[in-house]
């Protein structure tokens, strides 16, 4: 058994008439790191989204099924969307650093729900990028823009930025793909020391880093979830033969 910080039941999304994710049911376990894998246009990333609600920005998308968090399913009509992604966050495949100081990126979320003290502010922006693995190298150019730094040190922001809203979980898609290898060690590094404060959910085409990073596996195919569980018994004894042969490169 497990303790999950999201349970899935009965998911399915569509964009149009095309379903590319599958009545998918799966928990995902509290702080632990639980990776998404699978062959490109499987549903990885659709059913990450799915979780804060962010595939309803796609014009035309349908959601049935329920994604319970802390018990209310994230779809119910009485539920306020924007609490649900403060809460559920989300550090995407490229960095994208708002146009405005390294300041001002990672207090901008905490500013937009009503902190206003500036050393509240500055102890915020300090902890978060403690965090983030960035302080040591910008804490001398704060108020510098965001746009400077390179995009291993974007991403970090990014993650700090989302870190300072104060999220239960921290959704990642592909969040290393755009990186050179050092910048992708320090953010796997920093993935691994947060999730003791934090549920991460991790979709990656690479299986090295899945292995390196995951506590739970959700394997998926078509849009349908294949197999699940802890990690080592998903990468070294897969119950499913389409796992087994995607874990050995039969396909990708």
């Amino acid at each position: 058994m497990i303790d999950p910080v999201i349970r899935i039941q009965g998911l399915s999304v569509a964009y149009g008439s095309q379903r590319v994710v599958r009545d998918v049911s799966v928990d995902i376990p509290a702080c632990q790191i639980t990776a998404i894998i699978g062959p490109s246009g499987c549903g990885k990333t659709t059913l990450l989204r799915s979780i804060s609600r962010l595939v309803e920005l796609a014009e035309g998308t349908r959601v049935w099924g329920q994604v319970l968090f802390e018990g209310q399913d994230v779809y119910a009509p009485n539920v306020d969307v924007t609490e649900i992604r403060k809460q559920i966050g989300l550090l995407a495949q490229r960095p994208f650093p708002l146009p405005m100081s390294i300041y001002d990126n990672v207090a901008y979320g905490p500013r937009l729900y009503g902190t206003r003290k500036r050393e509240v502010l500055n102890a915020i922006v300090e902890k978060q990028l403690q965090a983030a693995g960035l302080w040591d190298e910008v804490k001398g150019r704060l108020q510098t823009p965001a746009s400077t730094l390179s995009v291993g040190q974007q991403q970090r922001l990014c993650l700090a930025r989302g870190l300072a809203v104060e999220p239960e979980v921290l959704l990642c898609d592909e969040v290393t793909s755009a990186l050179d290898p050092i910048s992708a060690q320090r953010i796997e590094a920093r993935l691994l020391e947060l999730k003791t404060d934090y549920s991460i959910v991790l979709v990656t085409h690479v299986l090295r880093q899945a292995r390196h990073l995951a506590d739970y596996v959700i394997f998926m195919y078509m849009g349908e979830l294949i197999e699940h569980g802890p990690a080592n018994q998903v990468f070294n004894d897969p119950r499913q033969e389409k796992t087994r042969a995607y874990l050995e490169g039969e396909f990708y």
